[in-house]
């Protein structure tokens, strides 16, 4: 099987140090295996993608020297791959429509009579299942929050663990017995109120489209993974090989975000840093 990854940035930022990691990374391990590297921008969330940052992507990565060997996938041109999954998924009965609000849950959640704190998960706070039974239209609304039904979404797979193989630092198959998801993913947002989508979906469908083998990505989203193979076995998708890598963080230990403006990619190139100095900062 050819090996195939890929680089997939937000256009809500600049990119900095850790995305140079990724990509760095990425791309060699591709070149190393005579695979393929793609680029995907994943400018689901419009209320944030900005042109102007789509285009310094593509500028920092090209002075990285790095190459992709096909166009690069936005995702802003897959929505109606999105819809028609999410229309699957409704059609099975394992979505549900949501308004609740940030503030609804949190304060659900921490009620008196709940006890204890609340449980968090890989989005945050564990949804308390607030919409979950409310009636439930025939047709998909179109301008909703859904969530995934995660009980009846397990249920329907009729297994008792899900698994994917990790080639990180410690590489092992990840084993999550699927019951486990209930109480600690809890019914995660699939699609938003103000973006057709979420994270966790178009991920899935975009690596099934781009037939990626190998996902090349940070620690933070290991987490995640278990979400991802789910929705893959749901929605009858391959699952890749995963390579969590490490975080560059700070001089303080803190992971670095688009907010780090001081270490973005572009500021190291107008101090007059090179390409091999870039790799020598994140450890390559």
């Amino acid at each position: 099987m050819p090996f195939v990854t890929r680089f997939a940035p937000s256009p809500t930022g600049p990119l900095h140090l850790g995305h140079a990691y990724s990509a760095l990374l990425a791309h060699d391990m591709a070149r190393a295996a005579g695979g393929r590297f793609l680029l995907r921008i994943e400018d689901i969330d419009r209320t944030r993608a900005r042109a102007q940052w789509e285009d310094q992507i593509y500028e920092d990565i090209r002075w990285l020297g790095l190459t992709w060997d096909a166009a690069p996938l936005r995702q802003s041109d897959r929505l109606p791959a999105y819809h028609a999954a999410l229309e699957r998924l409704w059609e099975r009965g394992l979505l549900y429509a949501c308004d609740c609000t940030r503030r609804d849950i949190q304060s659900a959640l921490t009620a008196p009579q709940e006890g204890g704190d609340p449980a968090f998960g890989p989005d945050g706070l564990i949804y308390p299942g607030t919409c979950r039974n409310k009636p439930r239209p025939e047709k998909m609304p179109e301008s909703a929050a859904l969530r995934l039904d995660m009980a009846r979404a397990i249920a329907t797979l009729n297994t008792d663990t899900i698994s994917y193989e990790e080639t990180g630092a410690h590489p092992q198959t990840v084993i999550t017995p699927t019951p486990d998801l209930i109480s600690t993913v809890g019914d995660i947002i699939l699609s938003r109120r103000d973006f057709l989508g979420s994270y966790h979906l178009s991920v899935i469908l975009d690596d099934a489209h781009q037939n990626i083998t190998h996902v090349v990505r940070g620690q933070d989203i290991s987490e995640a993974t278990q979400i991802h193979v789910l929705l893959q076995q749901l929605l009858g998708l391959p699952t890749p090989c995963y390579h969590h890598h490490r975080l560059i963080r700070d001089a303080t230990g803190k992971r670095l975000a688009k907010r780090d403006d001081a270490r973005a990619i572009a500021k190291y190139r107008a101090d007059g840093a090179s390409p091999a100095d870039i790799r020598r900062m994140v450890g390559l």
